[in-house]
Formats: C-alpha cells, sequence, structure tokens
C-alpha cells in the first residue's frame, strides 16, 4: 500500500490566518499557532518573519503578554504572489461546498471561503464563472437529508443531548422508536450517517439519516466517550458498514480493469500484488461481507473472489441467480 503524503495548509492561507488573529487582537505566539496551524514552530517563525520582513507587516513580539501583535491598524493584507495551484485550489474548494448544500454547515464553509477569497481582492483577477469551468464535480445516488432532522441531530451531536426519533430498516415497513446518545455525524457514500449509542440495545449503532423521522431532543445529556473516534468507528468498513468480523478479502481483478483499481485507494488496509500479464490482486481487512460483497458485483466478470471462503460463495450464489433471472422470457 502506499504511504499517505502528510499535506499542510498552503503558505497563503497560513499567513491569511496569521493575519485575521493580529488583527482582531487575539493572543497570538508560536505555541498557539503551532496548534493552529498544524504545522512545525519553524514554519510558524518562517512565515512571521516573511509577513515582516517580505510584506513590511508592522508586526512585533511583545514580552510583556508573551505573543506577537500589529504595532498600528493594518486593513488589508498587503499584495501577494498567488500561484496557480493555489488559485486552483480556491476553485476546487468553492466547488466542493456543493455536496455540503442543504447543511448547516453549507453558509459556514462558505463564509470561510469567503474570507480567504476576500484577501485576494485587487491582487488578483479572475472570472469565477469562467475558471469554475476547469474543475467539475459529480456525484452519482447523492443521499437525501430532512434538513429537520439534519439541525436537530447536528445540534444534539454538539451539545451531547439524548435524542429518540422513529427509524425504519431498509426493506421494512414499520417504524421503530429508538432512544440514543448521538456521537458523530459522517458522510459516507455521498450520504449522511449518525454513529449514536443505542441505550436499549447497549451498543453503537449507524443510523441512515434519510430514515430517520420525528427527532425529539430530550432534556438529558451525556458524556461522550474520550476513547471515541470516527477513523476507529469505521476502520474495518468499506463504506458504512463495519461490523465484528475478522475477514481477510482477496479478489483478482482482470487486466482490463486493473489500472482503475490501482488508480485508488479503497480502504486503508489495502494491499496489491500484481500479478503476470497485467492483472492483479488486492486484498482487504474487514469486519463485515455485504458492503464488499456489492461492490465486487459491480465490476462484473473482471472481479474473482478468492477469499475468504464464504464470500466467494455468496458471489457464486447472487451469480447464479442473475443467470437465472436473464434466462427467463421478458
Amino acid at each position: 500500500m502506499v504511504p499517505r503524503t502528510q499535506l499542510s495548509r498552503p503558505p497563503l492561507e497560513r499567513m491569511l490566518r496569521i493575519h485575521d488573529e493580529l488583527r482582531r487582537g487575539a493572543l497570538v505566539n508560536c505555541t498557539t499557532l503551532v496548534k493552529a496551524l498544524e504545522v512545525s514552530r519553524k514554519t510558524v517563525v518562517r512565515d512571521i518573519a516573511f509577513m515582516r520582513d517580505r510584506l513590511d507587516l508592522p508586526i512585533e513580539f511583545d514580552a510583556r503578554i508573551q505573543a506577537y501583535r500589529y504595532t498600528h491598524p493594518v486593513n488589508a493584507f498587503p499584495t501577494v504572489h498567488v500561484t496557480e495551484g493555489e488559485l486552483l485550489a480556491l476553485l476546487v474548494a468553492q466547488r466542493a461546498l456543493q455536496q455540503y448544500r442543504g447543511t448547516p454547515f453549507h453558509r459556514q464553509l462558505e463564509i470561510a471561503f469567503e474570507k480567504l477569497a476576500g484577501g485576494l481582492r485587487d491582487r488578483i483577477s479572475f472570472s469565477p464563472a469562467d475558471e469554475l469551468r476547469a474543475v467539475s464535480f459529480k456525484n452519482i445516488g447523492l443521499g437525501k437529508t430532512d434538513l429537520t432532522v439534519f439541525n436537530a441531530l447536528s445540534r444534539a451531536v454538539l451539545r451531547q443531548e439524548e435524542v429518540a426519533f422513529d427509524y425504519r430498516k431498509p426493506g421494512e415497513g414499520k417504524k421503530i422508536r429508538r432512544s440514543v446518545h448521538p456521537y458523530h455525524l459522517a458522510n459516507r457514500e455521498n450520504s449522511w450517517y449518525l454513529i449514536a449509542f443505542d441505550r436499549e440495545r447497549k451498543a453503537l449503532r449507524t443510523f441512515a439519516l434519510p430514515r430517520i423521522a420525528d427527532v425529539a431532543v430530550a432534556k438529558e445529556t451525556f458524556v461522550r466517550p474520550a476513547d471515541f473516534s470516527p477513523e476507529k468507528f469505521f476502520a474495518n468498513a468499506l463504506g458504512v458498514l463495519g461490523g465484528t468480523g475478522d475477514y481477510r478479502v482477496a479478489i483478482r481483478f482482470a487486466p482490463s480493469v486493473a489500472e482503475r483499481v490501482r488508480e485508488r485507494e479503497w480502504h486503508e488496509s489495502q494491499e496489491i500484488r500484481e500479478l503476470p500479464g497485467g492483472a492483479l490482486e488486492l486484498r482487504l481487512r474487514l469486519g463485515a461481507l455485504m458492503e464488499v460483497e456489492q461492490w465486487i458485483l459491480g465490476w462484473g466478470a473482471a472481479a474473482e473472489v478468492t477469499a475468504p471462503p464464504e464470500l466467494r460463495e455468496r458471489i457464486r450464489q447472487t451469480a447464479a441467480a442473475l443467470v437465472k433471472l436473464y434466462r427467463e422470457a421478458v
């Protein structure tokens, strides 16, 4: 598996953030900036030196308060050179906002984007309508979420308030009242999900927001476990549905699709082994088989399961059912 590259904020974004903090009179020192910008102390010192020496911003370190400050008011960030890459990053960020449309986060992210773009006014000239044609996003099967439900759950997650709601499982017509401690909202596979502790079942459960109705927030609050993390919760899931199993999945892909498989990271556990003739083998470690079964079927005859035996049998049974279905006269 190819190791992930550690990413950091672009220099322009970091300096605009430092400028905003200094302009509003916040306590700005290396310790606070290292934490806020998620970079090293050396990077923070270099950014401040650049702002002071190259951009002529009136920054000084005040030993009395152990913080940096502007010696006189600064209304606007000075002219800076914006690379094509940084400009493209802003354009892509604006496009990416669309997946949050209809949620409370959309306006918050839009405001953050406007702050970044606002620092570039009068320094670069471009037409968003023209430039945005350079990038596009297309998500198939976007989940439909009731904004009232989303708002209620997002507030409950932030305030750690117990909630109750009606929930309908896939394929079932009857709704069941559930009482839960909401831990986290996640956007997975183009749809929103709630991770919550089900009080009756005394276990974590995943709830699809489109199947939630009649949310009622209780007065009782709860404490989210310190060791909970969405990354750990979804670690053994290909997409959304994890499990308690420990399945070592192996799939052989034909040369005709091998390149497409190589081009993406499908799961944190993935390992790729090249096979003769341009084929490859993809290995995954998962907690459940339902999602990976559906994913494999999407590749048709170009993907063959070699392990585990129970997954191979499930695929064989589905293939037999498909043959029967399509052999029948229309």
